[in-house]
């Protein structure tokens, strides 16, 4: 018995979603299944290989709907679940039983847990610190900016790693760990910490880069890093340097896109008002109310700076 897992790629919530998933499906449905693991990332165009659905059983978690008759299972708490109506018309007819939305939820971990104990009798105790801290992380409910950004909670560690490290067989290992050991055996390990000392150096540069080059006014903080080559950065930097601030929009380009990303001060003195994921969804992006992203393909750099405006303006014209 073969189950292929794909969950959101270099994001604690979309690792956390893929260990709780597979000690589930162990635990309640097939404990000699051999599980595979694919990181799925929001680029332009489609999203999904069908090639990708390879196995006996395939799950998405913590990611966007496939309307594949071999997806067998689907998690997910984004406002921006579905591609197209067609998508999301596909899921509503699903009778199934094991296909799941819940925008409402601040993670994916915690909404996987909770409807495989509800429904199918897990006992999530075991990784109720895993469940915790993805609650925390992916719903940004930290204490303060300086949680977030300084770094010293061996989970935030591991969140970096998670983050920021490239090797892709790596993310997969701390899976299968999370999958049998503690968030913090995996978090304090010899390897993770290993990995986690150059990310925070380059934590530290981007914080002083981001510091330089953001401008701050009427309530949105705004950044361009693409000629500086930093493909991500801490989101919460933005607010940690402008506390003032409601909103952030920051521009950062990789190998496989240049990408908008747009943010909301959970502190923020002035409170949010827009639904971020509306706006992200008019230029082909989504995610929260209150955090999304838009791609463009690597070499639509221009096309993404005038989003970049347009966006700003709008959140500026509501911010004030």
């Amino acid at each position: 018995m073969n189950l292929r897992i794909l969950y959101h790629g270099h994001c604690f919530d979309g690792v956390a979603s893929a260990a709780t998933f597979t000690r589930f499906y162990k635990e309640r449905i097939h404990p000699e299944a051999v599980v595979n693991y694919t990181g799925l990332l929001h680029r332009p165009g489609n999203l999904f290989d069908l090639a990708m659905f390879d196995s006996d059983e395939n799950a998405i978690v913590d990611f966007k709907y496939a309307a594949s008759e071999k997806l067998t299972w689907w998690f997910d708490h984004h406002e921006s679940a579905f591609l197209t109506p067609e998508d999301e018309a596909h899921f509503r007819a699903d009778k199934s039983g094991r296909k799941f939305l819940d925008p409402t939820r601040k993670s994916c971990t915690e909404f996987i847990a909770d409807v495989a104990h509800e429904r199918f009798g897990f006992n999530a105790e075991p990784i109720k610190s895993l469940v915790h801290w993805a609650h925390i992380i992916d719903g940004a409910l930290y204490e303060s900016p300086a949680q977030c950004v300084e770094l010293k909670e061996p989970a935030l560690q591991l969140m970096q790693v998670i983050e920021a490290d490239p090797d892709d067989a790596f993310i997969e290992q701390i899976i299968r760990e999370l999958t049998t050991h503690s968030l913090e055996e995996v978090a304090t390990s010899a390897e993770v910490q290993r990995r986690f000392q150059p990310i925070l150096r380059q934590h530290l540069e981007t914080l002083e880069v981001i510091r330089k080059k953001a401008t701050s006014a009427n309530g949105v903080v705004q950044f361009d890093l693409v000629d500086e080559g930093y493909e991500g950065f801490n989101k919460f930097i933005p607010y940690y340097l402008h506390p003032e601030a409601t909103y952030s929009v920051a521009l950062t380009r990789g190998s496989q896109r240049t990408k908008i990303s747009v943010g909301s001060n959970p502190w923020a003195p002035v409170p949010r008002t827009h639904n971020i994921a509306k706006i992200c969804e008019r230029y082909g992006g989504g995610g929260h109310a209150v955090v999304g992203a838009i791609s463009f393909k690597p070499e639509e750099v221009e096309e993404a700076r005038q989003a970049v405006k347009e966006i700003v303006a709008e959140l500026q014209n509501r911010a004030r």
